[in-house]
């Protein structure tokens, strides 16, 4: 029976072995934590829909139980690799047909950007922060109070060049809008602020969401970028910043401050271009063969991407390039 392995344990990777299973072809996935899912596991619900996270990650954790033929190998790393072979860091050399290479992104360090005070002032939390407190039923700010007045601060880690994140991270936007919605049914009275460059509402029922901020929850959308964050006697925070639109300095105290993270690339990306012969662009996601007609497959044959390893995408569409590097690996492999 062919063999594929998979190298990354995310909703891409599960996706993958899943088609890979229904064709009849044995998928062995790697996955360097205990557990599968990624970072959709840590996801409350999902844009534009605000279906559960968990009820599309059951989904397919069910598809992988009833299927055959896969192997999954938990809590190891690959540390080389080529389309015939991968060695993991338990010193093991897995033989196989054909390599998918779905390891995904890293969330965006907020405390590189030490003028809004992550990690510094109490209460300055990232989106990743936030998404943990909805799953847990409950935001609260380090008193333990409830917000009454909240700052979301979109491309945070994106389209700054002082960080070398040149690229814009697509998701950010609409996230920034879903969690600004969630806070206001939570906190009906809340005052919830978006601070944004642009809105980039690219995909589908996505603008219709952005409206619904405004006109049902009244969410406020200010075009600026907040310049400074620091701490009050009264235990709160106070932002300056600017209203482009208006071009009106902007001065405001708020009780918690979320910063909206973007993806960057994984550090072992370089490692994949230096040892590997497989090409990174500028931004270090993996460069695919062709933007259109190779999106899946990388320079080298026999290996394939799927999902954010080429660039940030959003959960439906790295299940879409889970399939898709499935097949294309099916193809390659019945033509050797």
């Amino acid at each position: 029976m062919k063999h594929v392995i998979i190298i990354g344990g995310g909703i891409a990777g599960m996706q993958c072995a899943c088609t890979l299973a229904d064709r009849g072809i044995a998928a062995t996935i790697i996955e360097k934590e205990a557990d599968l899912g990624g970072k959709i596991r840590s996801w409350h619900v999902l844009f534009p829909t605000f279906t559960s996270a968990d009820e599309v990650l059951s989904a397919v954790r069910r598809r992988l139980s009833q299927a055959e033929n896969i192997t999954i190998r938990t809590g190891c790393e690959a540390t080389k690799l080529t389309a015939k072979r991968v060695t993991l860091s338990t010193g093991e050399e897995l033989e196989c047909d054909a390599v998918v290479i779905a390891t995904g992104f890293t969330l965006f360090d907020a405390r590189l950007k030490e003028e809004y005070g992550y990690g510094i002032y109490d209460n300055v939390v990232t989106s990743a922060d936030l998404e943990h407190m909805f799953n847990k039923g409950e935001v609260r700010l380090s008193s333990g109070q409830t917000p009454r007045r909240i700052a979301l601060l979109h491309c945070v880690g994106s389209r700054d060049e002082k960080v070398c994140q040149r690229h814009c991270s697509k998701v950010c936007c609409v996230t920034g809008v879903k969690q600004a919605i969630e806070l206001k049914k939570m906190f009906p009275t809340a005052d919830v602020f978006n601070f944004y460059m642009d809105i980039r509402m690219f995909g589908p029922g996505y603008e219709e969401m952005y409206r619904e901020a405004q006109l049902m929850h009244n969410v406020h959308f200010v075009r600026g970028r907040i310049s400074e964050v620091s701490p009050t006697i009264d235990g709160r925070l106070q932002i300056k910043a600017e209203d482009t639109l208006t071009g009106r300095p902007l001065k405001m105290g708020i009780d918690m401050l979320v910063l909206l993270i973007g993806m960057r690339s994984n550090d072992w990306n370089h490692s994949l271009e230096a040892e590997c012969g497989l090409k990174c662009q500028p931004s270090g996601f993996m460069q695919p063969k062709d933007s259109f007609l190779g999106n899946v497959e990388s320079n080298v044959e026999g290996i394939f991407y799927a999902g954010t390893i080429t660039a940030p995408k959003n959960i439906g569409e790295s299940i879409n390039e889970g399939t898709a590097a499935a097949l294309a690996a099916a193809e390659w492999i019945s033509k050797q």
